[in-house]
């Protein structure tokens, strides 16, 4: 859909943030940072409040300069691109443009300014799902189509690397299901798309990879399924029975620690499900279910972060 070829190492398109570093006066928001995103997978850069998420996104956007370290798209820096908006396309918050301008007249002021046809306008509110509201007026959207709007116009110069911060805030389950789509698309055609987002049960289904950082350091990144994966110590067993503390009393035989539930359940910690299969045969207990809870990624998330407030 571009007009121009992106250079060689823009087109790679992969983001190398190398020892990013920011301080604020005493405030260090970004300390010692280092992660790779890769072209064709989604990764969702994740971390609390105050993580320092999006000041690493505007230090790779060059709209704020690092106190140390590098990071770099496709072995440059921002400011260093040619025709960056051909390369890079960037949504940090909701769209906003003139109240009484129309989708459609923003977008080709847009593309008036960056040099590229006019006719993108039109492709990219195609490509988000806006062109019925093309001839509205921006006063008139909503917070969702002002995200889309906002994602269009990253998209006029059909980057090769997208990188969004929340983009499914003010969207409905449909909207945050279309998003899921079209982000998955895109990293399908080999671009690289990094998203910021606290929709943790969403960001495991869309991301292949994440980044997990908290108080401006890193402390996991991977594929979403080796991340959750690596805290499967984590998993518990959870069991019903109407016998349970006859069961609590066989489990202790096997230094197994059981927590009981509000409904009556019991969690059982330190062995697997078998291991309680077999205690509660041993000790003639029934039982009602007996199932293993797993990690997701919040669980992952929130035992990762737990503690790590942001440095001040």
């Amino acid at each position: 859909m571009s007009d121009g070829q992106p250079s060689p190492a823009a087109a790679s398109g992969q983001i190398v943030v190398s020892g990013l570093t920011k301080v604020y006066r005493n405030v260090r928001a970004v300390d010692n940072l280092s992660f790779t995103v890769e072209p064709g997978r989604v990764t969702g850069f994740l971390g609390p409040n105050g993580a320092g998420k999006t000041t690493t996104l505007r230090m790779l956007l060059n709209l704020v300069t690092p106190t140390a370290g590098t990071a770099t798209i496709g072995g440059r820096r921002y400011a260093d691109l040619t025709d960056p908006v051909r390369h890079v396309g960037a949504v940090l918050e909701a769209s906003s443009a003139h109240k009484s301008r129309t989708g459609i007249n923003h977008l080709r002021v847009i593309c008036a300014a960056a040099g590229l046809p006019k006719q993108r306008a039109d492709e990219a509110l195609e490509l988000v799902g806006l062109t019925p509201a093309a001839k509205r007026k921006f006063k008139g959207y909503s917070l969702g189509m002002r995200q889309r709007l906002g994602i269009a116009a990253a998209m006029l110069g059909d980057p090769q690397v997208l990188m969004l911060d929340e983009p499914a805030n003010g969207l409905d389950p449909e909207g945050i299901r279309w998003m899921r789509g079209f982000l998955r698309n895109l990293a399908a055609q080999g671009r690289t798309v990094l998203v910021s987002s606290h929709l943790l049960s969403e960001m495991q289904l869309l991301a292949d990879d994440v980044v997990i950082i908290a108080a401006g350091r890193l402390v996991r990144q991977g594929p979403v399924e080796t991340v959750i994966g690596s805290m499967a110590e984590s998993a518990r067993v959870r069991v019903r029975t109407p016998q349970a503390d006859e069961l609590v009393a066989a489990l202790g035989e096997h230094d197994a620690q059981v927590q009981r539930t509000e409904d009556g359940a019991l969690l059982v910690d330190g062995v697997d499900a078998p291991t309680v299969g077999r205690a509660a045969l041993a000790a003639k207990v029934e039982l009602h279910e007996l199932t293993t809870e797993r990690p997701d990624l919040e669980g992952v998330f929130l035992e990762l972060t737990s503690g790590k407030a942001a440095i001040r």
